[in-house]
């Protein structure tokens, strides 16, 4: 008898393959407020009785289901479009059960039409509706009652009786008060509903310190105001800072990393803490928290938000290392372990030790750091090296937060493995940094875009395109081009809906590495710079141009609607990207080769376009400043770039 005891024999409905799905009850979906997204579920019976299929979904937290019908798609499987109007974690599962009454009418029309007796099979229906009225409640329970005894009644008129039998009134009674005794349900899955900003967003990083007057003076929250005029004239969304709390002295790190800095030297923002503060206070030469928040409003005229850095790891000098040495770990020697990556050392900075017998205070203290600035007005948080922190903490921290605050966005900073990558994803980050950097060739690109675009991990992975960072000058970018910056801001603004980069840095052109590294030289993470915005050949205008292009254009606010086609010159990447209602189609042409004109016929996918072999089209070229316009007809077409004038096309695609 014990082997029985894991069945429901009465439940007779099999729910296989609901999709998409993540881990039951245990990681979420990512979807876009508004976005339509259609879940499919394999469910089906034994004999020949028909079954009811619903899609419920609730409020995490919420007591009562909502539940909808889903559509009868064919071979078992049935389909539902939830639209989710609310941002916040949902729950949602299928719930299914054969459905008596339905089958019962359904053979019951077919018998009417053979030409058999009605009164039988009506006082069976009868029954059904009866034993359903046992179920209900209030003016339910007496409706059903009255339908039933009037099906069981031959001393009624039949075709009333067969009438009252069909109607929509007593179908929809019946259907409020199923046995959910005899119903299955699948496992409860979780959808995070983000908000649109988590699906589109235009990232610009810069050092707040490095808008001072001239290079000796340290720039101050009120002098990096004056960047937000023009950062919003080139079309960003987010402004993000690197770290702004007090910076350690023990063991400052000079200019370009060095281990002997001068008194002068200004430090790294990432070695955290001193005497004066740690991660819920601001470096004083930065001003003031009401200089913060001033800040913050100054951007949000913009319609800018501000992203905040959170890096949790402490210099010596921190105060959680002093009033909590029971978070980090000792050496033999007394001393406080700092961070390594041998051979490399970090003097600078001691990491956190997640494996504290205190991890319950040090958990609250570290999630303690958002609230803080969540409250103070931030609502963006570019985390540095999460996969070097607990992703059991990332997971609790996470939720906990967008529980409370579910316009909250999370970006991993973490050029890692693909697994943890994807785990981080998996435990909450919105957006999480890729390796979009190390894919110079059209191959590459669409091999990686393909993965990032048509695997399992679009249901939560999000990718954000950096073609820089403070850290990283990749080999493309150590080189005076412009074609090459254009290009690559290109590909990253095309591809990927979230975007970003380190300026004045890119818009500038600063290419020199630091010797043999795809490192900054002279990098600005350990000193004052003394930027020329305004410095002759920037990259402004044609950077303000393709955001403009972004954000005027539908197709560009997603990343995965995107599609390839194919081009006989392999320098060339072409993609075309959609809305759901192809009311907006975009074709990009790149030539990834910066120096040398290029040329070749691309392949349009005239079916994914919803064109046919001898339809004619017109495609405008947007990122050109006279849109250019041809006609085209058929998939294959010519195209030519020389990467000096422009890198690439961004056509627009209309129909004649």
């Amino acid at each position: 008898m014990s082997s029985l005891k894991k069945f429901n024999g009465r439940n007779r409905v099999i729910i296989d393959t609901l999709s998409p799905a993540l881990e039951a009850e245990k990681y979420p979906l990512k979807r876009v407020i508004g976005d339509a997204q259609e879940f499919r579920v394999h469910a089906f019976t034994d004999s020949h009785d028909i079954i009811t299929v619903d899609f419920c979904h609730r409020r995490k937290g919420a007591k009562e289901w909502i539940k909808n019908s889903m559509h009868e798609a064919g071979n078992d499987e049935w389909t539902y479009n939830f639209q989710p109007w609310e941002i916040g974690l949902y729950e949602y599962c299928v719930i299914s059960a054969v459905d008596h009454f339905g089958s019962w009418r359904h053979g019951f029309a077919r018998k009417l039409e053979d030409g058999q007796s009605a009164d039988v099979e009506l006082a069976i229906g009868g029954d059904i509706v009866l034993e359903a009225a046992k179920r209900a409640k209030g003016d339910d329970k007496v409706r059903l009652k009255k339908f039933g005894n009037t099906l069981k009644d031959s001393n009624r008129i039949d075709r009333e009786r067969i009438d009252d039998a069909h109607s929509e009134e007593l179908r929809g009674l019946v259907s409020r008060c199923f046995d959910a005794k005899l119903a299955t349900q699948s496992p409860i899955h979780l959808l995070m509903v983000e908000r649109k900003l988590a699906a589109f967003s235009t990232w610009y990083e810069y050092f707040p310190r490095s808008c001072g007057p001239d290079a000796e003076t340290h720039g101050t929250f009120e002098d990096a105001k004056s960047r937000l005029h023009e950062i919003a004239r080139m079309g960003f969304n987010i402004v993000y800072f690197p770290p702004i709390h007090p910076i350690g002295h023990a063991f400052r790190k000079g200019k370009n990393n060095s281990l002997t800095p001068s008194d002068s030297d200004v430090g790294s923002p990432w070695a955290i803490g001193a005497h004066s503060g740690g991660h819920k206070d601001i470096l004083a030469e930065l001003g003031s928290l009401d200089d913060f928040k001033s800040f913050i409003a100054a951007a949000a005229d913009y319609e800018i938000e501000v992203a905040m850095d959170i890096a949790f790891q402490c210099s010596p000098e921190h105060p959680w290392v002093k009033e909590h040495p029971q978070w980090f770990k000792w050496r033999p020697d007394g001393t406080c372990q700092y961070a390594e990556n041998p051979p490399k050392k970090y003097q600078d900075i001691v990491p956190i030790n997640f494996e504290s017998d205190d991890w319950e205070n040090l958990w609250l203290e570290l999630k303690s750091v958002f609230d803080y600035w969540i409250e103070a007005g931030v609502k963006v948080f570019r985390v540095d090296n999460p996969h070097t922190k607990s992703f059991s903490f990332w997971n609790w921290c996470i939720l906990e937060i967008k529980t409370a605050h579910p316009e909250v966005i999370f970006l991993a900073e973490a050029f890692t493995r693909p697994k943890r990558k994807y785990n981080l994803a998996k435990v909450g980050f919105t957006h999480g940094y890729t390796y979009f950097t190390w894919r110079n060739t059209p191959s590459e690109l669409r091999e990686y875009l393909t993965e990032l675009t048509t695997s399992e991990t679009k249901d939560y992975f999000w990718p954000n395109f950096w073609p820089n960072t403070p850290d990283i000058l990749h080999d493309d970018l150590q080189v005076n081009s412009r074609a090459a910056y254009l290009g690559r801001y290109v590909l990253a603004a095309t591809l990927s809906s979230n975007i970003g980069i380190y300026g004045p840095a890119y818009e500038l052109m600063d290419f020199e590495p630091y010797p043999g590294k795809e490192e900054y030289n002279h990098s600005e993470k350990y000193e004052l710079k003394q930027w020329d915005w305004d410095q002759q050949g920037n990259l402004k205008g044609e950077i303000a141009r393709i955001n403009a292009i972004r954000n005027n254009h539908p197709a560009l606010q997603r990343t995965f609607n995107l599609f390839f086609a194919d081009s006989d010159n392999s320098h060339f990447l072409c993609y075309l990207k959609q809305t759901y209602d192809c009311s907006d189609q975009i074709l990009v042409v790149v030539n990834m080769d910066w120096e040398n004109t290029q040329s070749g016929f691309i392949n349009l996918p005239l079916d994914h376009l919803g064109l046919g072999e001898y339809d004619g089209f017109t495609v405008r070229d947007l990122y050109d400043p006279y849109e250019a316009e041809y006609t085209w007809q058929g998939s294959r077409n010519f195209i030519k770039i020389n990467p000096h004038v422009r890198p690439a096309h961004i056509f627009k695609i209309r129909r004649l």
